[in-house]
């Protein structure tokens, strides 16, 4: 019995962000962190702050003046899984993605993030943890 051949993304440049430019020209990025590039501008675009995708983004910076508590927790969760799926599309398994939402350990004022998700392509399970 051989071993299953281990898959790997194709090695295709993504615009870096936030955006900014190299010696070489606009910094790029691999399609691994494009990917959590995405998600943190879901999680830091408000809704209505794009002008052509006004339902586009979390709204992270909203959370900070709301009480930490477990009902935020469950709207942050729902409204930031439907974000994702929507801005995620193609990229990774709409199943696999699961977000985990509720107050930093170390300090209770802070709201901790956590975001599964399995790459599309390659069914590689990544973890991005954001503390807000």
């Amino acid at each position: 019995m051989t071993a299953p051949k281990e898959e790997r993304l194709p090695r295709i440049g993504y615009l870096a962000f936030p955006f900014r430019m190299t010696a070489g020209g606009g910094a790029l990025s691999d399609r691994a962190s494009h990917v959590r590039e995405q998600i943190e501008q879901v999680l830091f675009t408000s809704p209505g702050e794009r002008v052509f995708r006004p339902e586009f983004g979390f709204g992270a910076r909203a959370m900070v003046f709301e009480p930490n508590r477990a009902p935020l927790w469950e709207v942050a969760r729902n409204r930031l899984y439907a974000a994702l799926a929507e801005a995620l599309t193609g990229e990774v398994d709409p199943k696999s993605i699961r977000v985990e939402v509720g107050a930093v350990p170390a300090t209770p004022e802070r709201l901790q993030v956590s975001i599964t998700y399995a790459l599309a392509t390659i069914r590689k399970e990544e973890r991005h943890d954001f503390a807000l």
